[in-house]
């Protein structure tokens, strides 16, 4: 029996295309807003939290649990906190090597992607 496999193009093509289409449609309920070439959520903020044993990994934790959170309720062109506003993160370090980390962030995407409806 021969076996076929996918060009390994192909196959992460096809999975970004899929990634790219799980939009919620929550978003949709926040007013939005053109800053930076992007379309942000106006005042509508998300939190992340983190620890770590030294502050890059705290860092890195919280800003997955932003990243997250926001993914599960938005979808992943939301999910980016490299392109949210507001950017704010406060760490904190607890000891020698444990480190604490808050985020907060209001939710961008790129801009082609924005509703007529909205600011």
């Amino acid at each position: 029996m021969k076996k076929v496999f996918l060009p390994a193009a192909l196959l992460l093509a096809s999975l970004s295309t899929t990634v790219r289409a799980d939009e919620t449609g929550l978003a949709s309920i926040h007013d939005w807003r053109k800053e930076r070439g992007l379309t942000c959520m106006s005042d509508h903020f998300h939190d992340g939290a983190g620890s770590g044993e030294s502050r890059k990994a705290a860092e890195a934790k919280a800003v997955a649990s932003w990243a997250s959170f926001t993914i599960l309720e938005y979808g992943t062109d939301w999910g980016s906190y490299q392109l949210a506003g507001s950017r704010k993160m406060d760490c904190s370090q607890a000891g020698p090597n444990s480190w604490s980390c808050n985020v907060t962030a209001r939710a961008c995407k790129k801009a082609g992607r924005m509703a007529a409806k909205k600011k």
